[in-house]
C-alpha cells in the first residue's frame, strides 16, 4: 500500500506542477497580450480558471494524503487511548463513505451530466473540467483505506 501512495503521490505532484506552469505561462501570456501587444488573448482567462480549479483539487488531495488537513487533535487528549484508537478507525471509515458518495459519486453524475455541455471559449465539455472531482475522489478514498489500514495493524501490534 505504501509503494501505490508512493506512486499516487509522485503522480499528483507531476501533474500539480505540469498544470501550474502551464497557468504560469497562460496568465502571463494574458499580461504580455494585453499591456504589449494591446489585443487580449482570448483564451487564457477561461484556461486560467480550469487550470486553477484542477490544481486545487490536485493540492488539496496531496495534503490529505500527507495528512496536512485539518484535524481536531485537542479531543484526543481528553479520550482513553482505546477509545482514541477506535474513533481513528471510525473517522476514516464515514470519511470513506463521504467521499464515496460526494466526489466520486456525485462528481461522476456532474462529469456524465455535462458532458454535452460546451465551454464557451476553449470549446471542450464541461465533464473534461469537473473530471477532476471523481479522479481525486478516488484517490482520496485509496488514502482513507490506507489509514483504516495502518491503524488496524498498529492496534495488531498493540495487543
Amino acid at each position: 500500500m505504501e509503494k501505490l501512495k508512493e506512486f499516487i503521490n509522485r503522480l499528483i505532484f507531476i501533474a500539480g506542477t505540469l498544470f501550474l506552469t502551464i497557468l504560469v505561462f497562460t496568465v502571463a501570456w494574458q499580461v504580455i497580450s494585453r499591456y504589449v501587444f494591446n489585443s487580449p488573448s482570448i483564451f487564457t482567462d477561461e484556461l486560467a480558471r480550469f487550470l486553477l480549479m484542477w490544481i486545487g483539487m490536485l493540492g488539496a488531495t496531496y495534503a490529505f494524503g500527507a495528512k496536512g488537513h485539518l484535524s481536531m487533535d485537542y479531543l484526543h487528549t481528553l479520550l482513553p487511548t482505546s477509545t482514541v484508537r477506535t474513533i481513528k478507525v471510525i473517522l476514516p471509515i464515514l470519511g470513506i463513505i463521504f467521499v464515496a458518495c460526494v466526489m466520486v459519486g456525485g462528481g461522476t453524475l456532474l462529469t456524465l451530466n455535462t458532458m454535452q455541455q460546451y465551454s464557451p471559449v476553449l470549446n471542450i465539455p464541461m465533464g473534461y473540467v469537473y473530471l477532476i472531482l471523481p479522479i481525486t475522489g478516488i484517490v482520496n478514498v485509496l488514502y482513507l483505506i490506507g489509514y483504516v489500514a495502518d491503524e488496524l495493524k498498529a492496534k495488531e501490534s498493540v495487543k
